[in-house]
């Protein structure tokens, strides 16, 4: 793990659910776990179907930003849910997300988001941004999930809307510092 100064509270290390490695503990990632448990434990996926902390890198405007998706759910060689943790407002999170959905994989959409604080939670439908249902047990179980998979469109965007898909990204997941500007990556030409 990098020493890198952080906002966070941090109380040592965890061990990730899914994947076994070692990660920071901070409340956030403490909800990432909670979340990656009821998939698995109350919503019947299993933990091979989760992948964890995927990431879309933009870079628009000089602006360097890192896309956190916390969780993708696949089920057969299909990705068909997106989850995206944060605090606070669940509405702020959506627009991200969708585009997340939107552009993380090349050749399909991935047509389900989940947006959530860990508290509550919103699902969505990728292609139109419809909120679909709300509250935790909104959370499709993988049974309802393969239920659905007939009607869920997983094409994949028109070419032409996958750079305003990543500009949204890069505008509403900039992480801006308390001196009141972007974090700095280190060794990028532009940040």
């Amino acid at each position: 793990m990098a020493d890198i100064p952080t906002h966070h509270m941090i109380y040592g290390s965890l061990v990730d659910y899914v994947t076994g490695e070692p990660l920071v503990d901070t409340d956030d990632e403490r909800y990432r776990q909670k979340l990656a448990q009821l998939l698995v434990a109350e919503k019947g996926f299993a933990k091979t179907e989760l992948t964890m902390r995927r990431r879309i890198e933009t870079m628009f405007a000089h602006q360097f930003v890192v896309s956190k998706i916390d969780i993708v759910v696949s089920l057969g060689e299909r990705r068909v849910m997106v989850v995206r943790y944060g605090p606070g407002s669940l509405v702020t999170r959506e627009r991200p997300a969708l585009a997340a959905a939107r552009v993380l994989e090349e050749s399909q959409m991935i047509p389900l988001v989940v947006v959530t604080n860990g508290e509550d939670a919103e699902l969505l439908n990728a292609r139109t941004g419809k909120v679909l249902e709300t509250g935790l047990a909104a959370i499709p179980t993988r049974e309802a999930v393969l239920q659905m998979m007939p009607t869920l469109d997983f094409t994949p965007v028109a070419p032409e809307r996958r750079e305003p898909e990543l500009r949204i990204l890069n505008a509403f997941d900039v992480d801006v510092c308390c001196a009141g500007g972007p974090c700095a990556l280190p060794g990028a030409k532009e940040g």
